[in-house]
């Protein structure tokens, strides 16, 4: 073992006698050097290179951020005359795309699309909270519900009605529409002139082909150049052609519908027969961008009282402003219209029936605003609210309709007083058991007292429903595709005289 060690030793004084001593620590060489310095370039190139795609890739993260941003957040949509957008409508408010088949209204794909919403009012008397304004809540009291209907007192302030006042003045106000005695004479169905069968028939057979298509009852319908035959006789007319097996109606068979359409059946004894009147003066407030702040605000509140999708509010009508001066009144009468196959809704025409006789109205609810109060008189009457049935031979007693606000207002189920900055909503329409708008309401039937001293102003403002869905959704889709198409021609022209600039108040 110990000479194995001693060996051992011997071989490593050997090996340390034969190697040249080396300091510990050398300089390198030249070569050494360069090999150092290329392999420095090398890394800095690769730093380099790694925070350009660095840079490159946050820029991309914030790009894709921004684009998620703007194309998720408020999208806006204008009214139907093509103005700027009203204010900020978020994508879920917008209705929903139509389901492939645009007749069929009863799929499931309809059903569990979208809804209307409809306030609760619980019962006669009922009391809830209701928040319109982010400072304050409101109460809301069931007056009624059938039809459903509800009062908000001080929806408005006094100065902000002052303002709604002042603005309708500013703005001018015209005599409101009532019947005239043309207008009589078509509501009882009798011809404007006295001419025989085969004249209008012979004016009705655009063609001269000795047949009648319905296409040329249409374009009648739709001339603008005077009625001669009355939306009665028409829609009898009408209604005759589609009867007929051929399609067509030849002289004989229109002599038997036409005469027909002349010689209406009695009415039955108590029925209504009267004529709607009404006496006021009345304008409309814009209530888009460039608008008073006011009557921007109010519409906003419409939104949130009624929580509908902004976008069906924002496309309705214009705010209403009505004033009833001494004796000034309305009759009852009813805000929308019953849906028909052969009318089609005035505020979806854009996207409406093109065969359709009529256009109507169609107001799915109502808000009406008390702008100031009256001395004596101008209650807003609802003649059958709450009635157990509605009957229309209960309208009349003791020979006095009650729809005649001049005669009979005092006989109404209900009668309201105009409180200022009080509100008023109602529901012109039934809901279809899906969550859209049904029939309408027979319930609803309003009007306005008789001012007897002192003057009445009220605003009204109606949300506008086909109660068509895939036209409704149509409509707004065209609407926003107009919007769009503007708003590429302005950003090429953003330059216009003053006289292409309107600001409607």
């Amino acid at each position: 073992m110990n000479d194995a060690y001693e060996d051992l030793l011997e071989h490593e004084e050997t090996d340390m006698s034969e190697k040249p001593f080396s300091p510990p620590c050398k300089a390198p060489s030249r070569s050494t050097r360069l090999q150092i310095q290329k392999s420095n370039v090398c890394s800095r190139a690769y730093f380099v290179v790694v925070m350009v795609f660095f840079h490159v890739y946050i820029l991309n993260i914030i790009a894709l951020l921004l684009y998620v941003h703007y194309n998720n957040g408020p999208a806006d949509l204008v009214m139907g005359d093509g103005a700027s957008p009203a204010s900020v409508i978020h994508a879920d408010d917008t209705l929903p795309p139509p389901a492939p088949s645009v007749g069929d209204l009863d799929g499931e794909d309809y059903s569990q699309s979208f809804s209307l919403h409809r306030l609760e009012g619980i019962r006669v008397g009922h009391v809830q909270q209701v928040s319109i304004v982010a400072d304050r809540t409101h109460e809301m009291k069931t007056l009624s519900l059938k039809p459903l209907l509800f009062e908000i007192p001080g929806f408005l302030s006094e100065e902000e009605s002052r303002v709604v006042v002042q603005l309708a003045q500013l703005k001018g106000l015209m005599d409101s529409q009532t019947a005239t005695p043309s207008q009589e004479q078509a509501e009882l169905n009798q011809p404007l002139l006295s001419l025989s069968t085969e004249e209008v028939f012979s004016l009705l057979d655009l063609n001269q082909d000795g047949f009648l298509q319905k296409q040329e009852i249409v374009s009648h319908s739709r001339s603008r150049d005077g009625t001669w035959l009355s939306p009665a006789s028409l829609r009898q007319i009408l209604s005759g052609l589609e009867a007929s097996p051929t399609g067509i109606l030849t002289l004989g068979e229109f002599r038997r519908v036409y005469d027909g359409s002349q010689h209406p059946r009695q009415p039955r004894s108590g029925s209504l027969h009267r004529h709607f009147k009404q006496r006021n003066r009345q304008t409309w407030l814009f209530q888009g961008p460039g608008s008073h702040h006011v009557v921007q605000s109010l519409r906003k509140r419409v939104i949130s009282l009624t929580r509908l999708p902004s976008a069906l509010v924002e496309l309705s009508e214009p705010l209403q402003v009505s004033r009833y001066e001494h004796q000034d009144f309305t009759d009852a009468h009813y805000d929308s219209s019953s849906s028909h196959s052969q009318t089609t809704c005035a505020h979806t025409r854009l996207a409406g029936n093109t065969s359709a006789l009529t256009e109507v109205s169609c107001r799915y609810l109502t808000v009406l605003f008390y702008l100031n109060s009256v001395e004596s008189g101008g209650e807003s009457v609802f003649p059958v609210a709450d009635n157990r049935t509605y009957d229309e031979q209960a309208l009349v007693q003791d020979g006095v309709e009650l729809t005649d606000t001049q005669q009979a207002c005092g006989k109404g189920n209900l009668r309201i007083n105009p409180t200022p900055g009080t509100a008023l909503l109602w529901y012109n329409h039934l809901s279809d058991g899906r969550g859209w708008m049904g029939e309408l309401d027979e319930y609803s039937l309003h009007g306005d007292c008789p001012v007897n001293r002192g003057v009445k102003w009220v605003a009204t403002s109606w949300v506008n429903v086909d109660p068509n869905y895939q036209q409704q959704a149509r409509y707004q889709r065209l609407v926003a595709q107009r919007h769009q198409a503007k708003s590429v021609v302005d950003d090429h022209y953003p330059s216009l005289s003053h006289g292409d600039l309107h600001l409607d108040l």
